[in-house]
Parts: C-alpha cells; sequence; structure tokens
C-alpha cells in the first residue's frame, strides 16, 4: 500500500483551481489542477491522470508544494555542467581560439575540436571530449563559419581610410555635374564560370557524406555584372574574356541600366581592362577605382557567393553554351529580386548624403 499523500493546510481545491485557471504557465496550471483533485479526496491514480502525468511523479510534486507552495510546481531550469576553466582560463583560452594555430608549431592551419582538446589539457590540465569543447564555444558566443577572403599583402589604414574619405574622391569626380543632377552609386565586378566548378554546402542526414558532381574540364566563360543596390537593380553580361572590349560592352550596359537623367558612379578594383585608357566611358558614368589588394570593399564579391552557393554550384556544364545558360540564368534570377541586391549590396560606411558645390550625392 502506497502512503497517503498529505497535503499543505495553506490551500485548498477552489483556491487552485483559481490560481490555475489565471496560469500563464501551462505545465504549473496542470499541476495545480492535479492537486486540487487531491485536495477534493480523489485517488492518486485519478488525480494524476487529471495533471497527465503518472502517480510517482505527482507525488514529486505534492512534496515540492508543500514546502515551496505554488512557486514549487514551476520547473527549474537546468544550468548545465559547471564551468571547468577559471575566468582567467577562460580569457586565455578565448585568446588562443581568435589569434588561430600555428601551422608548425600546431600541425594544422585551422582549430579543429579535437585540436583545441588538446590544447585545453596541455595548457589548462582540464579534460574536454570534443562535444564539450563545441559546447564550450558555443557558449561563449563562436560559431563555425566561412572567413572571407583577404589578400596576403592588404593594408587596413588604406580600407579605413578610403571608407572615411570616400565623399571626398567622389564630389572631385562629379563636381562638373550640374546642381541637383541625381548621382546613383554603382559597383562592378566580374567571375570566371567554368565546368571546373565548386561545391556548396548541403542539408544532408547525420553522418552521410553526400556525393556531388564534380568536373574535372576547363572550360570557361566570364560574368561581368554591376549593382546599384539603392536603387535594387544590376547590369550584367556573359563573355568569353575578361578584357577591355568586354568591359566596354559592359558599360555601355550599365550605361542604358542608369536611371534617366541621372549620373552614375561606378566603383571597381584595378584590373588593367578598368583601368586602360582605351575604354571610352559613357557620358552618364565616372569610374572610380577601389584601393587595391582590398576585394571586401566591393559588395559584387558577396554577389558571387550568393550565386555560387544558390544556382551555380553542384552542377556539371556539359559545354560552353551551358555555362553561359547558367550564368544568364542566375543574373536573371539576382535581377529579378531587388531586395537581395539591397540587402547584399548595401554598405554602412558608403550610405552617405553631403554636398560638395555643384551636386548633391544620395545613396
Amino acid at each position: 500500500m502506497s502512503a497517503a499523500l498529505i497535503l499543505s493546510d495553506a490551500f485548498d481545491a477552489d483556491s487552485l483551481r483559481r490560481l490555475a485557471k489565471g496560469c500563464r504557465n501551462a505545465k504549473q496550471g496542470r499541476r495545480l489542477l492535479a492537486i486540487a483533485a487531491v485536495y477534493d479526496g480523489m485517488n492518486r491514480a485519478d488525480a494524476a491522470k487529471v495533471g497527465g502525468m503518472d502517480r510517482q511523479t505527482l507525488r514529486d510534486w505534492v512534496l515540492r508544494f508543500n514546502e515551496q507552495g505554488t512557486d514549487g510546481l514551476v520547473d527549474i531550469k537546468a544550468t548545465g555542467a559547471p564551468m571547468r576553466l577559471s575566468p582567467e582560463q577562460l580569457e586565455e583560452f578565448v585568446a588562443i581560439v581568435e589569434t588561430g594555430p600555428d601551422p608548425e608549431k600546431d600541425g594544422v592551419s585551422v582549430w579543429r575540436s579535437q585540436d583545441l582538446v588538446r590544447v585545453i589539457q596541455e595548457r589548462f590540465g582540464v579534460s574536454y571530449k570534443e562535444r564539450g569543447v563545441r559546447d564550450l564555444l558555443r557558449r561563449m558566443g563562436y560559431v563555425r563559419i566561412s572567413g572571407r577572403p583577404q589578400h596576403p599583402e592588404q593594408k587596413p589604414e588604406v580600407i579605413d581610410a578610403f571608407k572615411k574619405t570616400s565623399p571626398q574622391p567622389l564630389a572631385a569626380h562629379v563636381g562638373h555635374l550640374p546642381k541637383n543632377k541625381p548621382i546613383e552609386i554603382w559597383w562592378q565586378d566580374e567571375a570566371r564560370l567554368g565546368q571546373k566548378n565548386g561545391l556548396a554546402r548541403l542539408w544532408a542526414k547525420k553522418g552521410t557524406r553526400p556525393r556531388l558532381p564534380a568536373d574535372q574540364r576547363y572550360k570557361n566563360a566570364y560574368l561581368f555584372g554591376a549593382i546599384c543596390p539603392a536603387r535594387g537593380v544590376g547590369a550584367g553580361l556573359m563573355m568569353p574574356f575578361a578584357n577591355t572590349q568586354a568591359m566596354q560592352m559592359h558599360l555601355e550596359e550599365v550605361s542604358r541600366t542608369v536611371a534617366r537623367g541621372a549620373h552614375a558612379v561606378v566603383l571597381m578594383d584595378r584590373a588593367g581592362w578598368h583601368t586602360t585608357s582605351r575604354l571610352n566611358v559613357p557620358k552618364n558614368i565616372t569610374i572610380l577605382l577601389l584601393p587595391s589588394k582590398s576585394p571586401e570593399l566591393n559588395p559584387v564579391e558577396n554577389i558571387w557567393q550568393y550565386l555560387r552557393g544558390t544556382f551555380l554550384s553542384n552542377r556539371v556544364f556539359e559545354d560552353y553554351a551551358a555555362i553561359l545558360d547558367a550564368g544568364c540564368q542566375a543574373w536573371k534570377s539576382l535581377s529579378a529580386n531587388p531586395t537581395i541586391i539591397h540587402s547584399i549590396g548595401m554598405r554602412k560606411w558608403a550610405q552617405c548624403r553631403f554636398s560638395h558645390g555643384t551636386a548633391i550625392i544620395r545613396y
């Protein structure tokens, strides 16, 4: 025979049902109703069914109710295992993660879970499993993501200076234009698309390793692309080569896409076909060159990542015509979604409004 449930004298069935009626915590409300049934004299098995639990669970909740009152019927959130690294050790561990491994000393160029298990054991004498290290990193706000490319000879101070002083070169390039003439800010770049295609991440069942097509042939073409994030429009051309002639045709395509009566400032890198004097730049376009070795300044680089990851990766192109068709379809899909162009292309440092005496620049 199980022992009878002894309830606190501080409550009764009616008071608990009133509390359950106004309770916002569904689980706590069910427990209140189950204990109210016990107050009414219902047997433990039937009272447990009222709360959607078994008899033993009801007994455990009654004990907490007697000790803590109605607050004892709320679930206690698990705090997890205690931190095994001290605050000072955690600070040092963060520095290790941020700095990255030394390939010659650590034998790897990117930290993996098993590498950090070894580092924690050697540095702090604390034993972790790989899953524990991943949980520790997540608790500190880290996720595993792909890094952005950076030129090895890049000079950060040059990039910072360009961002801070960008209105000045813009003003210098368009100072000859009539006052209050609309100015559009465009970004331009080109990407090689070919049979030797990349592989993008995809969703798959845990423990599986999906096989993806990987062509080893070398036919390719070039997608010339330019975007105006403020308007959410783009101008693209598929070309067989990246040279001055292709660049000339692309500038003319951009010129036709610029809003009527407006002038476009097109920012681009310093490729040879961008800087040659043989280019006949349309009258409604001004070219502004970005600093050398600074691809991350150009949001079209992120447009290429989006197109490859969404439309072009994990595919085999049978011939040159298939490459051209895939590139055109990818750019048409992008152009049909101005929100994507705006979201990927906008840059805070380039969102400026200023007067340079003869024109107002808006972006």
